[in-house]
């Protein structure tokens, strides 16, 4: 059969829709954009607006393969599943559990053309269900789902709902999928999850998040590690001493704040004060000097004053972070925060977003500015029309001239300019 995929939201969707494919060409089916037998949608929820694009994104694989069998699966189908089995043309809908399931189910499915509806409470799932790690064809760069899950119930957030409690990839077997990735000429793996900070909690022995890095950094010592986003609680002395030595550490640490004031972290429910994540900023410089430490923010959360709008201001810029995602509040049904008093009014929203990103883009350009004239390693990713894209170890891309050299070599590189993307560049 002809499978067609797509992919909404986050990393992890990525890893779970590529590790279907796999699955899917295992099994002896094609991957097609147009003119499939079965149309398999990874769908997000965390804000309204993605459910939105949802929407859209079926729409257009329903008018690119209108004989298609199609399945909805993730966390807009988990946590709505009554509404997706009511849209037009969905045939399947099966959540966040069991991924590899959702195959057997359009292969019956092309032949019964039977609507199914297998969601159940995903909070009763205790086990990692885990898929193959793999690289895209056209990739230097794997995705390596470690963690699923959140017990954090952020007042703004539906994920827990969407993906229950914790669940954690055992350590050994991680560490096998980095090694595998590593026969496949993998050169930078990035461990994914849901909340990483809490990896190992669920697991016999409760290898946390730092013994899991040390472990694939010296499994395999030639593939760049980047950490996915993180906690602040996560980031203690003891993280930065264990993993200070190794060579092959992404020198790139996100991690969440969402505000940059007490009072409205407080009524986010994150368990951090600023204080605490100054102190999780100065470990990091302190042990991986001229890191990349980017971050996210949320603008215009229920009852955020100008007053504490400044003072989240204030502490960005003594953060000094070297990029920022900023999204202005979105009221997601089924959340504490939707039903909280003093909204915001969009507009107030929208144009305090704006403001951040104009002073993330004056920050970005500060940490860029001290690189100018270094020499640093690349390694190249697929040449485009008018430059060659590559990756080091911070957060940056870096531009090359066109054809500068065979994608996944790693060569040396003189950083000529700030670039609006990155960083431009000539090999050496």
């Amino acid at each position: 059969m002809k499978f067609c995929f797509a992919t909404l939201g986050c990393k992890v969707n990525q890893f779970e829709t590529q590790a279907l494919a796999q699955l899917a060409q295992a099994r002896g089916h094609t991957l097609v954009q147009t003119g499939a037998d079965v149309c398999i949608l990874n769908t997000c929820t965390v804000t309204s607006s993605g459910d939105h694009k949802n929407l859209r994104a079926l729409h257009k694989m329903q008018r690119d393969n209108p004989d298609a069998v199609t399945a909805l699966c993730g966390c807009f189908a988990q946590t709505e599943p009554e509404r997706a089995a009511k849209l037009a043309g969905v045939d399947i809908v099966c959540g966040t559990a069991d991924r590899a399931a959702v195959l057997d189910l359009c292969e019956q499915a092309v032949r019964s053309r039977q609507p199914v509806c297998t969601v159940s409470d995903i909070r009763t799932h205790r086990e990692f269900e885990a898929l193959p790690a793999g690289i895209l064809p056209g990739h230097t760069r794997a995705l390596l789902k470690v963690q699923d899950g959140c017990d954090n119930y952020c007042t703004y957030c539906i994920i827990p709902y969407a993906r229950g409690h914790v669940r954690s990839l055992p350590l050994e077997t991680a560490r096998n999928e980095a090694i595998k990735l590593a026969q496949q000429q993998v050169r930078e793996i990035m461990v994914t999850g849901i909340e990483i900070a809490s990896y190992g909690r669920d697991l016999p022995q409760r290898p946390g998040l730092v013994d899991l890095t040390a472990a694939l950094c010296e499994a395999v010592p030639h593939v760049r590690i980047r950490l996915g986003s993180l906690e602040p609680r996560i980031v203690t002395q003891d993280f930065c001493d264990r993993l200070r030595g190794f060579d092959n550490l992404a020198y790139h640490f996100h991690v969440s704040l969402q505000s940059g004031c007490d009072a409205t972290l407080q009524r986010m429910h994150r368990r951090y004060t600023t204080a605490q994540y100054a102190a999780c900023i100065h470990r990091l410089r302190d042990a991986f000097p001229s890191c990349s430490i980017t971050t996210d923010i949320i603008t215009g959360f229920p009852g955020e004053t100008e007053e504490e709008f400044s003072q989240t201001l204030d502490f960005l810029r003594q953060c000094a972070f070297a990029s920022i995602h900023v999204f202005p509040y979105s009221e997601r049904t089924g959340t504490p925060a939707a039903s909280m008093p003093d909204a915001v009014p969009p507009q107030v929203r929208a144009q305090r977003a704006e403001r951040v990103r104009q002073l993330a883009a004056h920050m970005g350009r500060d940490f860029l500015q001290p690189f100018l004239g270094q020499t640093i390693p690349v390694v190249l990713e697929h040449a485009r029309a008018h430059a060659q894209p590559a990756h080091g170890k911070w957060h940056f891309s870096v531009f090359l001239p066109p054809n500068t050299g065979k994608q996944g070599d790693e060569i040396s590189v003189r950083l000529t300019a700030i670039h609006k993307d990155g960083m431009q560049a000539i090999a050496l």
